[in-house]
């Protein structure tokens, strides 16, 4: 049986309250995500991640 992992929290900050916050925020990060200007800026975030990812392994056999 699998144990849950502990979130690592080096803030300061009380546990309690990160989630509290994260709680109040995610159906508005949710609903921006829905609409198309975040459906739009989602897709540009993964096509610069593959970028990233393409010239990583380009360097990597480089070396």
């Amino acid at each position: 049986m699998s144990r849950k992992k502990k979130p690592v929290n080096n803030s300061g900050i009380p546990q309690h309250i990160i989630e509290s916050i994260a709680r109040c925020i995610l159906p508005d990060i949710i609903a921006y995500y829905e609409t198309e200007e975040g459906q739009r800026q989602f897709q540009e975030w993964k096509a610069m991640q593959e970028v990233e990812k393409a010239e990583g392994k380009k360097g990597e056999e480089v070396n």
